[in-house]
């Protein structure tokens, strides 16, 4: 079952919509048991990352989280979702997940904040969730602050706003991005899809 973690920080209507739309049974969960026997796990997320992360250890679904992934199995982090899998935010000075080494920053001060709107994705590196994706596809953004993993091994899609940052990161069976899929329109379905097919998902076709 697909899970999407309702930690009282994520745009989880919108998200579930989505997946209906693309015919993919979900559940959303604040179990830590769902989250361990899940065959994939979303997380998205809105807000600030003190009051993601207060949320995540009051539900006791943290841990679950790192277990889950650790364990080198399918997730999706959704733009909050992103910068909370980070070792820290600046947001607050919380720590973080610390599943992708790397830590998180506010934008660049003379920019308009938050970064709101469709922008650009550069393909940095090749990785199936881009399948079918045309390079430099515009995605929908609203953020303030952005991811810098440590690795740049780990960042397979950027997107420029004063500065290059990460905007889709990737590291063994995970994947996530700082756009919303979810409110990006036909290649935003695109990216859902292709990363539910990689994670072995099948759709369920009326």
């Amino acid at each position: 079952m697909i899970e999407v973690i309702d930690y009282e920080a994520g745009n989880l209507r919108s998200v579930s919509n989505a997946l209906t739309m693309l015919g993919y049974p979900h559940h959303i969960t604040q179990k830590p048991e769902d989250i361990l026997n899940a065959s994939t796990v979303i997380l998205p997320g809105v807000g600030a990352a003190g009051d993601a992360m207060s949320n995540l250890q009051r539900l006791n679904l943290a841990q679950p989280v790192k277990k889950y992934v650790a364990a080198g199995r399918s997730f999706l982090g959704i733009c909050l979702g992103l910068q909370i899998l980070m070792t820290k935010s600046e947001e607050g000075g919380v720590p973080c997940l610390d599943i992708i080494p790397g830590s998180v920053h506010l934008l660049p001060a003379g920019l308009k904040i938050p970064h709101m709107g469709w922008n650009q994705v550069k393909q940095i590196k090749a990785h199936p969730v881009f399948a079918g994706i045309p390079d430099n596809t515009n995605f929908y953004f609203v953020h303030s602050f952005y991811a810098a993993p440590h690795q740049d091994s780990a960042v397979i899609g950027t997107t420029d706003y004063g500065i290059s940052f990460c905007s889709v990161a990737a590291q063994g069976a995970l994947v996530a991005a700082q756009f919303h899929p979810e409110k990006s329109g036909r290649w935003g379905l695109k990216f859902y899809d292709n990363f539910l097919r990689l994670a072995g998902e099948s759709p369920v076709k009326n």
